[in-house]
């Protein structure tokens, strides 16, 4: 069944060209009752989300490298949350960070009707104040927060990742503008945090050119 997504407000564009967008999209399955509800909900109040094409590379990512604790920074309705903790199963542990308590409400009905409120630990606040204060590492950090705090990010959770983690981030291409003359203070921090994840000696990484750019690190 073709998905019905052409419209979408979380389809982004600009990375690959339409025709290829628009084959990758039809050849997802359909989604189950809640994540579809969540798309719709995402399209029609313009709430940022990844996506099924993104969220499938998220889920597949988390069951590759079994991983069971990870930490979710910039969840908003809790749609890849819910990716995140359906992979790492019933005895794993997904952080879900938003700084808005309406999002969070609406996020808590979500996981509790898809059956993973038990394994998500809510937080409303900020997400870079929360990592700062974790004691542990994790097997996962995915960033998706607000762009201009890419590299503030990246110096938070290094430290917070496991050798052999993933520290994988959202929106690294920005529409395909990063190469856009005068740019602004989004393009200019997603610039510098894409330069530092691929020079630092800590990490090895690689930019997946998928709906919005998501660059995958793993921690030497």
């Amino acid at each position: 069944m073709a998905d019905q997504s052409a419209n979408a407000y979380w389809r982004m564009g600009g990375i690959t060209v339409p025709e290829v967008e628009d084959y990758l999209y039809d050849m997802l399955p359909p989604r189950d009752e809640v994540l579809a509800e969540m798309e719709a909900d995402a399209t029609k109040n313009n709430v940022a989300i990844v996506g099924p094409a993104v969220a499938r590379v998220l889920q597949q990512l988390a069951t590759i490298s079994g991983a069971k604790k990870i930490f979710e920074m910039g969840s908003a309705i809790g749609y890849s949350t819910i990716w995140w903790a359906r992979a790492v199963g019933e005895d794993g542990r997904v952080i879900y960070t938003d700084g808005d308590p309406k999002r969070a409400e609406k996020a808590r009905r979500y996981f509790e009707r898809a059956g993973v409120s038990q394994r998500i630990t809510i937080r409303v606040g900020d997400a870079l104040e929360f990592l700062s204060e974790e004691k542990e590492q994790y097997d996962i950090i995915f960033n998706d927060v607000d762009k201009t705090d890419y590299p503030r990010v990246f110096r938070l959770a290094l430290p917070r990742l496991k050798s052999g983690g993933l520290f994988v981030t959202d929106n690294v291409l920005w529409s395909g503008t990063l190469r856009k003359p005068n740019p602004d203070a989004e393009i200019k921090a997603i610039l510098e945090f894409n330069k530092l994840i691929y020079e630092s000696p800590e990490l090895f990484t690689t930019i997946l050119p998928i709906r919005d750019g998501v660059s995958v690190c793993v921690k030497k």
